[in-house]
């Protein structure tokens, strides 16, 4: 299997989220199990039916997250220098060319691409269209609305 691309903030973020999942959610669900089955006929039991799922999803977000923890290839961002050329971690304020919007995205893996935090995954159109260029320079992405045009106002390695 292929490694994965992850930032550094994106696997401790993971590793936080397997955590939490482990010592709090795990017990809570076990605690909830052990009640449903304190309540008698386990066949007609709604309580213990909904636990053993909710303990079947748990399991399968760990083996998940470990899973990818496992095939990741963690890119320290701040180590990164690339003459300020547009390199996997980077964090890019373009602006629309078409409304003067400004917009700033940090090209992360696709595991932690979360577009409401302004991260966008590495195989995103926006993102293709960024590698290797700099500070200056025009883009253009294929969306679905047409083709639009930004400028690299800055690049930035954090």
């Amino acid at each position: 299997m292929s490694k994965v691309p992850i930032t550094t903030t994106g696997a401790q973020k993971l590793r936080e989220q397997l955590k939490t999942l482990k010592t709090v959610e795990r017990p809570r669900i076990s605690r909830a199990i052990a009640e449903a089955r304190a309540h008698g006929d386990l066949s007609e039991n709604a309580e213990y039916h909904a636990a053993r799922e909710q303990q079947s999803f748990l399991e399968g977000r760990i083996a998940a997250i470990e899973g990818v923890l496992a095939n990741a290839q963690i890119i320290d961002i701040s180590s990164v220098n690339s003459d300020g050329k547009v390199v996997f971690g980077a964090t890019i304020n373009l602006i629309n060319l078409a409304d003067d919007e400004e917009v700033t995205y940090q090209i992360v893996g696709e595991i932690e691409a979360d577009i409401t935090q302004c991260l966008i995954s590495i195989t995103s159109p926006i993102a293709r269209a960024m590698i290797g260029k700099q500070g200056g320079d025009v883009i253009e992405v294929n969306a679905p609305g047409g083709v639009i045009e930004y400028e690299i106002l800055e690049v930035r390695y954090k």
